[in-house]
């Protein structure tokens, strides 16, 4: 779209429907379109090639650039600009300024300018955000700095608006604090180790990119009714909550009909979105009631990685708007299905090429199992760190239930490939599976048929025809962090086939005979990670283990996988982190999994006794008021032995039991707060306080259901996931 025609249409477009997507998409980001007719050919070109991860920018292009966005943003509305990043809090960060400057020529008055080192870098506090030890309180100084590859965007309010620019974000000696800087390192890292394998094939491609669609799952319910539970609004999630009449049971919700009022947030969302140039393309009923999903197509990763926030941000922004609060936790209901963010990843060259689509001819197809078969290799190896990428307080109460991918990792290639690679790993000519056909130009090398297999939802990590499915990520979490460890560890799976290969041919003479031989071995040595059954069952957990896969049940075992001397290996040699930061992002994660219990452990006891506790003593005080009453005007019935007596017995009874486990709560969240050992206190977190918090909810969900309705202080499931009508 070009610049006179997106200016000024982002704010006069209303409705999804007033104009095509095409002639407003991306119309409040400077995109490529708006700089080439603001900016001079030659630094047009240089954005461009910098952009893509080459080249640099002199400081007169960089003024230049910096003027033509200004510009661009004020006529558009803009007042303010920031550096819009994302730490390790999980949440963007953002620091507004104005665009005016002392006037020099005039004083007492002030002039717009943004000069070309506010645009390149900014200096936030450094000590104020998770640094694992590398930034101390005294040693403040942090610097942003403009992601050219990532297009600045301009973000309304309620009376102006603000010219954001992607940044990543490091500490004064360098050291990344952001989740940014590791992806863009594993890019490169990755587009490198490819590029080396593609000579292989003769390929001319100068870059390759790993590419991601995101598929966000969330739940919307009233707004009105979450404000009312301290949980929701503290903890993201209910804590306590007896099951609904109707949960999921009659598998009714999914791809069902939206209603209005979903639809109406649904529409307002997807056209913020797109003006911000997220290419947001499907909407749809999830499983669970009020659960629902919005996928995008595909973007490079670090791009797809930025629209993720933006996304979450906006849902949350808009869904207000509408009345809804948008819960974005992994499992804000007990008893129905969680959220998760399935990350669809890829990898494509510069020349449009997706590595992971099966090729038309045997050439193209020994291309694709030489790049399917280092994905094999490095899930096979790091297994166990993929687990340990999604693991935290939220995603353990999704991940191994019937809902979501089990916390084993594997891969799922489905019928027809895993046949085809077998035939190719034992030196066979022929055998089939389904509608697949064999050809070999190249011996044992097979012409493949996309999506001849059905698709296994248990399988964390499956293969879709072109992409692979990481199912198991969480529906709040970053998507870099998961993206970085593909990345890399596929990167350096890569680097270890190209190297063997060329040690291979310097004997045999022969590349094509060279690749087929180290894909031969690779796939026997990497069968144990394949697995196409059933995800959820019991004997899987079983022949895993027999298998020798890791097996990290919750947030406690896997984040000991991030200390294995092979993690550190992969991480320091691929230069995606130094010991320290490596060291640092341990600390984090132990300290983030701590406070995300400690929070929900302190919002229980104090619904508990503050809440829940009082409100069952007046609905008992009544109920045997009531029954003194009766037993005075001669219902000599209504005694501790009758049905109802032994009811009023049961709540009185349970209700001591949950004091006394508030008690222990209260007790245990001391013990954690004296444990100065990291490890310790997160076995503490893990292995003690939460299964305390799941016994008292269980109790006070048996509360609820024996207490008056009209004394429960707060909204019930049933009405929390009631049909938003």
């Amino acid at each position: 779209m070009g610049d006179q025609k997106a200016l000024g249409l982002g704010e006069s477009i209303l409705r999804l429907d007033e104009h095509p997507i095409s002639e407003y998409f991306g119309c409040n980001t400077f995109n490529d379109a708006v700089a080439r007719t603001r900016l001079s050919h030659s630094t047009y070109h240089s954005l461009k090639s910098m952009s893509a991860g080459g080249g640099t920018l002199t400081p007169e292009m960089a003024q230049e650039i910096a003027t033509a966005i200004k510009d661009w943003a004020m006529e558009q509305g803009a007042t303010h600009f920031t550096h819009w990043f994302l730490p390790m809090t999980g949440v963007t960060a953002e620091k507004h300024d104005a665009f005016i400057f002392w006037d020099k020529n005039n004083p007492g008055s002030v002039i717009e300018m943004l000069s070309g080192s506010q645009l390149i870098q900014g200096e936030p506090d450094a000590s104020s955000f998770p640094s694992g030890g590398l930034r101390a309180t005294f040693e403040a100084r942090g610097y942003t700095a403009w992601d050219p590859s990532s297009p600045v965007f301009i973000m309304g309010g309620p009376s102006g608006k603000t010219l954001c620019i992607p940044t990543a974000f490091v500490g004064y000696h360098g050291e990344a604090l952001d989740h940014k800087v590791p992806l863009l390192h594993s890019m490169e890292f990755l587009s490198k180790a490819s590029l080396d394998a593609l000579k292989f094939f003769k390929h001319s491609a100068q870059r390759v990119v790993s590419v991601c669609g995101a598929e966000q799952e969330y739940f919307a319910v009233d707004l009105d009714l979450a404000q009312q539970r301290p949980d929701l609004m503290f903890a993201n999630r209910t804590l306590q909550g007896a099951r609904p009449p109707k949960g999921q049971e009659l598998e009714d919700h999914y791809f069902g009909s939206i209603k209005d009022r979903v639809l109406g947030f649904m529409q307002d969302l997807e056209l913020e979105a797109l003006k911000l140039g997220i290419p947001v393309k499907t909407r749809h009923n999830e499983v669970a009631p009020n659960q629902f999903e919005l996928a995008p197509i595909f973007e490079q990763a670090n791009l797809a990685s930025d629209h993720n926030q933006l996304l979450m941000e906006l849902m949350k922004a808009i869904g207000e708007r509408h009345g809804l609060a948008i819960l974005l936790h992994e499992k804000p209901f007990a008893g129905i299905n969680g959220s998760g963010k399935h990350c669809n990843w890829s990898l494509a060259t510069d020349q449009g090429q997706n590595l992971l689509d099966p090729g038309k001819t045997p050439e193209q197809n020994l291309q694709f199992i030489y790049f399917l078969t280092a994905t094999i290799k490095a899930i096979h190896r790091h297994g166990g760190l993929l687990r340990a990428a999604i693991a935290s307080a939220a995603n353990d109460h999704r991940l191994g239930a019937n809902e979501a991918p089990p916390a084993i990792m594997s891969i799922f290639l489905g019928a027809q490939l895993s046949q085809v690679l077998n035939i190719f790993e034992r030196g066979e000519s022929k055998g089939t599976a389904g509608k697949g056909i064999l050809s070999f130009g190249i011996p044992n090398l097979p012409n493949l048929e996309k999506d001849a297999t059905d698709r296994n939802r248990t399988s964390p990590f499956a293969f879709t025809g072109n992409r692979f499915e990481f199912r198991a990520v969480g529906s709040s979490q970053p998507i870099a962090f998961p993206l970085m460890i593909i990345n890399t560890a596929v990167a350096e799976a890569l680097h270890e086939l190209n190297h063997q290969v060329k040690q291979d041919e310097a004997q045999s003479g022969d590349i094509l005979v060279s690749i087929i031989k180290v894909v031969q071995k690779t796939l026997s040595d990497t069968k144990s990670i394949r697995f196409e059954g059933n995800g959820y069952s019991d004997e899987w957990k079983q022949e895993a283990a027999q298998r020798g896969l890791p097996q990290a049940e919750d947030t406690v075992a896997a984040l000991k996988i991030w200390e294995e001397p092979q993690v550190q290996l992969l991480f320091v040699n691929g230069g995606i982190f130094s010991t320290q930061e490596l060291e640092a992002r341990l600390h984090i994660r132990h300290e983030q999994y701590q406070k995300a219990l400690n929070i929900e452990a302190q919002v229980l006891r104090e619904m508990t006794e503050t809440l829940l506790i009082p409100s069952i003593l007046s609905d008992i005080g009544d109920k045997s008021q009531s029954i003194k009453y009766a037993m005075d005007a001669g219902q000599s019935t209504l005694t501790k032995e009758s049905p109802i007596g032994q009811m009023i017995g049961r709540q009185v009874n349970l209700l001591n039991q949950a004091q006394s486990e508030v008690m222990k709560l209260r007790e245990l969240l001391g013990r954690a707060e004296n444990q100065s050992d990291m490890h310790a206190r997160t076995e503490i977190f893990g292995r003690q306080v939460r299964p305390a918090m799941d016994q008292l909810r269980y109790t006070l969900d048996e509360l609820e259901e024996l207490t008056d309705a009209t004394y429960w202080p707060i909204p019930k499931y049933r009405e929390l996931l009631a049909p938003l009508s």
